[in-house]
C-alpha cells in the first residue's frame, strides 16, 4: 500500500511576501525498483504578487477545485527506465505541520491567485548521502544553481593547478546537480516528463570555456549555472566560476539541442517540453560570456591541413558516460593529445571551444589533428616601413583542432584552443 500524505492548503497573501518556498515532493507509490521520485523547486513571492510564472510544475492536480477534507489525485512520475505516470491520493487539511514541503500551483478557481500547497508525508524519506554532503542549491528565486567544490590532488597537474579537463568535469557535475534540483530525472539525461513521453534527450553541440585563473590544489571554488530557453531549436547553459575570495576566474557557455532516441535525429523543441523548463529561465536573459547568443564565440572552420597528429586514440570503456557514449570531456583530452610539446610545457590553456559533430562509441578509433592559427600581431614599436617586426611576448598562441574516425574519416569534433604563457602560482598547501 502506498503511504498516505496530507496536503495543507492556504492562500499566499502579502503576509507571506518574503517567504521562500523550497519544495521537495516524494512519490510514495511502491515500485519494483523501490525508487521514489523527488522534485524540488524554489520561488520567492514579491509583495504578494505573482509574476505570471510558476518555477516548476511539481505536480498536476486532477481536480482544480477542492476544500478541507477532500481527497485529491496528484500525478507523479517514478524514476528509472520505463517510467510511468502514477496517481497518488492525498487529503486536504486546514492545519499546517512543522515539517512541511511547499509547492505552488495556480488555481483556476481562485482568479489566478497563487495557492500554497504544503505536503507533510506520514512516511519521511531520508535524504541520500549525496544530498547530505552536497554543498549546493538553488538561489535567486530558483533561477540559478550554485555549488562549492574543493580542488582535489587528482584534479591538478605538475604545477598544482587544476587542469582544463578537471574544470570541465566540475561544470558538468554542477549542471547535472542543477537538473536534479529542479525536478528533472536522475537517469543521466536530465529529461522532463514530456521529454520521456516523446523519447527525447538533450545533446551538446557546442562548449566554450574561458579560464582567467586556474584554482590550485586545496582551494574552494564556487560555480553558478543557469540556462536560457528562448530559441526554438536549442537552449543555452552558462556558468560562472568564482575564486573563494569572490573574484570571477572563469566563464563558460554551451548549446544543447534535442534528439529523438528512436531515430537518433535532431528535432525542434516541442511546446509542452519548453513549458516545463521555461519556469527556470531567467528573464531578462543572463550571459556568462558577453553577447546575446553564441556568436560571441568565434566559429570554427574546417581543418584542411594539419601540422601535428596523434593516432590512434581508442574509445575505452572508462571513457563512456552513463548514456553509453564517450563523455564530452574525453573529446577535450583527445584534442589536446596532438598539441606540440613545446607549447604544452611553456603555456597554459586560456580557452577552449568544442563543436560536437557526431557521437563516438566504445571501441571507435580516433585520430587527433592540430594546426597553429595565424595570430594578428600586436605592434611593439619596432617597425620597418610601417610593418611590425616582432609581436608582443604576451600574444596568445591559437590552434585549430580536428577529431575524426580513423576507418572512414568521419568528422567527430572541431575545436579551437588559446594558450598563454605560464605564470608561477602558489598552492594553498
Amino acid at each position: 500500500m502506498a503511504a498516505t500524505s496530507v496536503l495543507h492548503a492556504l492562500h499566499l497573501s502579502s503576509t507571506f511576501s518574503d517567504f521562500w518556498c523550497n519544495a521537495k515532493v516524494s512519490s510514495l507509490q511502491e515500485s519494483s525498483s523501490s525508487q521514489r521520485s523527488r522534485l524540488e523547486v524554489s520561488r520567492k513571492v514579491l509583495s504578494g504578487r505573482d509574476d505570471g510564472r510558476t518555477r516548476s510544475t511539481i505536480c498536476k492536480l486532477a481536480s482544480s477545485k477542492f476544500g478541507e477534507g477532500d481527497d485529491l489525485l496528484i500525478d507523479t512520475m517514478d524514476q528509472g527506465p520505463g517510467s510511468k505516470s502514477r496517481k497518488a491520493k492525498y487529503t486536504v487539511a486546514a492545519s499546517v505541520g512543522s515539517s512541511t514541503a511547499v509547492v505552488q500551483e495556480r488555481s483556476a478557481t481562485q482568479n489566478g491567485s497563487l495557492l500554497g500547497v504544503l505536503v507533510q508525508p506520514t512516511e519521511v524519506e531520508k535524504p541520500s548521502t549525496g544530498d547530505t554532503i552536497k554543498i549546493g542549491g538553488l538561489i535567486d528565486g530558483g533561477l540559478v544553481y550554485r555549488e562549492k567544490f574543493v580542488i582535489r590532488c587528482y584534479e591538478v597537474g605538475t604545477n598544482r593547478t587544476a587542469s582544463m579537463e578537471a574544470m570541465a568535469n566540475l561544470l558538468q557535475e554542477c549542471a547535472c546537480n542543477h537538473a536534479q534540483s529542479v525536478g528533472f530525472s536522475t537517469d543521466g539525461f536530465a529529461t522532463t516528463p514530456a521529454m520521456r513521453k516523446r523519447h527525447l534527450i538533450w545533446v551538446t553541440t557546442r562548449m566554450h570555456i574561458d579560464i582567467d585563473e586556474y584554482p590550485v590544489w586545496g582551494q574552494v571554488i564556487e560555480i553558478d549555472t543557469w540556462f536560457q530557453g528562448e530559441a526554438k531549436i536549442a537552449t543555452r547553459r552558462d556558468w560562472l566560476i568564482r575564486h573563494e575570495d569572490g573574484r570571477i576566474i572563469g566563464r563558460a557557455t554551451s548549446v544543447w539541442v534535442m534528439m529523438n532516441t528512436d531515430t537518433r535525429r535532431l528535432c525542434r523543441i516541442p511546446d509542452d517540453v519548453r513549458a516545463e523548463y521555461m519556469d527556470f529561465v531567467p528573464l531578462p536573459p543572463r550571459w556568462a560570456i558577453p553577447g546575446d547568443d553564441t556568436t560571441a564565440v568565434k566559429k570554427i572552420g574546417a581543418l584542411d591541413q594539419y601540422e601535428y597528429v596523434r593516432s590512434p586514440l581508442l574509445a575505452r570503456r572508462s571513457d563512456l558516460d552513463m548514456n553509453q557514449h564517450v563523455n564530452n570531456v574525453t573529446y577535450m583530452g583527445w584534442m589536446l593529445e596532438s598539441m606540440p610539446l613545446e607549447v604544452a610545457e611553456t603555456h597554459e590553456l586560456k580557452s577552449i571551444t568544442l563543436d560536437y559533430k557526431r557521437e563516438c562509441k566504445h571501441d571507435d578509433v580516433v585520430e587527433s589533428m592540430t594546426s597553429r592559427e595565424a595570430v594578428e600581431e600586436e605592434l611593439t614599436g619596432s617597425q620597418i616601413n610601417g610593418t611590425a617586426v616582432r609581436k608582443s611576448v604576451d600574444t596568445p598562441e591559437q590552434f585549430t583542432h580536428l577529431l575524426r574516425l580513423v576507418n572512414c574519416g568521419t568528422e567527430i569534433n572541431r575545436g579551437r584552443t588559446e594558450w598563454r604563457k605560464k605564470v608561477a602560482r602558489q598552492s594553498s598547501h
